[in-house]
């Protein structure tokens, strides 16, 4: 079930209303119940996975508990991993690395190739799978207690609004929610409602409008050169961008009626103004779980001269496994290694570059020096993204040498100065830049609500026509869908 549908919009409103409608008590079956039905719309038999993954990690926590020592917690924990990430490689890379293996043994002559076995990708399974894994992990270094409730657990793992695609929430944050009791309150349905609004927003009038032609040109790899590839490639991280908050925000919206706050998943992460400002507001609960639980875990040697050399090893490791986290794909493992090698870079050049900024008496204009920072970074995001979009490696090859290839231009200009849906899109991004700014620095929602009531209605109720007459509403599925 889409957010962007006609199912969810009838779903969401029925599960709001009777949610509040049941005593207090039983709220929290009735909503592991939607959360159920929300899954199984997608496929009915992969909630087999979701009610496994839930069992083993309960009763994995519940011997933790009971446990005296970590010595004997282990074992439990281990059996966590296992199953998870088990599960997680099966579903998601069996095939990948299977492939892989082929090819070496095609090159090397081996014609006994491994059988390949083509299984759907169960949808939102690296997003509940963390949150789960985020929670054994958790009992194991004694920041949590065992969650004695098998129920109240279970909703914690497949809370609907956030199930598919995040934001992957943490045990301390969620599950207290899931215990205090509930009531109606209009604030958080309006204030819901608005996010809801401005997260269909990004979603149906930028995002979608742009991946149109972002698709075409990613699709059709041969048949385009030069600007039309560079546009796309950079319209890509605003489709990117505002497909992802865009989710967030009506998952967020959604869980906030009913009562929950979900974590902030971004932060204007398309003005850093250096990679690890990026990283900081990009899909921060993602890069946040990797940092706690795989960077922090992996082990260093604490000799001074060694202690750094081991720190940009477990950086680039975290990055390529992040990489590899968003797609069973060699373009995503270069995607990941190449912004964790960048990160490393980053930071061993730091002092130099404050320096140079010294020396150039940029430091004395930071307008400049801000800007040539968020340039810098959005070029390399930019460039990395020719490998996270394409559908294969030989694809981002051809598209990077095809992107140098300015033979075609003027045709091309006068082709994508004739598109409007390109032109109204981008048009949109700027909108959208400008709100943001205005909304960090004024509090635009504030602003809005304590207006008078005729006008913020007419605001209201002119926003939502807007979305639905120049919004894109042919149902196109969530990008963060796929990982």
């Amino acid at each position: 079930m889409l957010f962007n549908s006609v199912d969810y919009l009838i779903f969401f409103p029925v599960v709001v209303a009777l949610y509040f409608a049941i005593p207090s008590k039983w709220r929290w079956a009735f909503l592991l119940i939607a959360s159920y039905y929300f899954y199984m719309c997608w496929k009915a038999e992969y909630v087999i996975l979701i009610l496994f993954t839930t069992l083993v990690d309960y009763f994995a926590a519940l011997k933790m508990g009971q446990a005296t020592s970590r010595k004997k917690k282990k074992p439990w924990l281990v059996l966590s991993i296992l199953v998870n990430l088990g599960m997680l490689a099966g579903f998601k890379y069996f095939n990948f690395f299977t492939e892989s293996i082929n090819l070496l043994f095609r090159e090397i002559n081996i014609l006994h190739p491994l059988p390949l076995f083509h299984i759907i990708l169960p949808v939102g399974i690296s997003f509940y799978i963390f949150q789960s894994l985020s929670y054994t992990i958790d009992v194991y270094r004694g920041i949590k207690q065992p969650e004695k409730h098998a129920g109240k657990f279970a909703l914690y793992v497949c809370f609907f609004p956030q199930l598919v695609s995040g934001p992957i929430e943490r045990p301390n944050h969620l599950l207290p929610q899931i215990h205090q009791p509930r009531s109606f309150d209009q604030q958080c349905l309006v204030s819901g409602l608005k996010l809801m609004l401005w997260g269909f927003f990004k979603k149906l009038v930028i995002a979608d409008r742009l991946g149109m032609f972002v698709s075409y040109v990613y699709e059709n790899p041969a048949e385009n050169k030069g600007l039309p590839v560079i546009l796309a490639t950079v319209l890509f991280a605003f489709q990117l961008y505002c497909d992802f908050s865009g989710y967030t925000d009506i998952a967020r919206g959604s869980a906030r009626i009913l009562g929950y706050d979900l974590m902030i998943n971004f932060n204007r992460p398309l003005i850093a103004k250096s990679l690890r400002d990026f990283w900081n507001r990009w899909h921060m609960s993602l890069t946040t779980w990797f940092r706690d639980y795989v960077l922090y875990s992996l082990p260093y040697i604490k000799e001074k001269k060694i202690v750094f050399g081991k720190i940009y090893r477990n950086l680039i490791i975290t990055f390529l496994l992040m990489g590899l986290w968003h797609g069973a794909a060699w373009t995503f493992v270069i995607f990941g290694l190449f912004h964790g090698v960048l990160l490393v870079l980053e930071t061993i050049t730091e002092n130099q570059r404050n320096r140079f900024y010294e020396l150039t008496r940029i430091n004395d204009l930071p307008v400049l020096k801000n800007t040539l920072g968020m340039l810098t970074t959005f070029s390399i995001l930019v460039f990395s993204l020719f490998f996270f979009r394409a559908n294969s490696l030989s694809d981002s090859l051809l598209l990077l040498s095809n992107a140098v290839d300015f033979s075609n231009f003027r045709e091309t200009i006068g082709y994508i100065l004739k598109d409007n849906e390109v032109l109204f899109g981008m048009l949109m991004v700027v909108c959208l830049l400008v709100a943001e700014y205005l909304h960090e620095r004024y509090d635009l929602i504030r602003y809005v609500s304590s207006r008078p009531l005729i006008i913020r209605w007419s605001v209201y109720i002119g926003f939502i026509f807007f979305v639905l007459v120049f919004g894109v509403l042919q149902k196109q599925k969530f990008i963060y869908f796929q990982f």
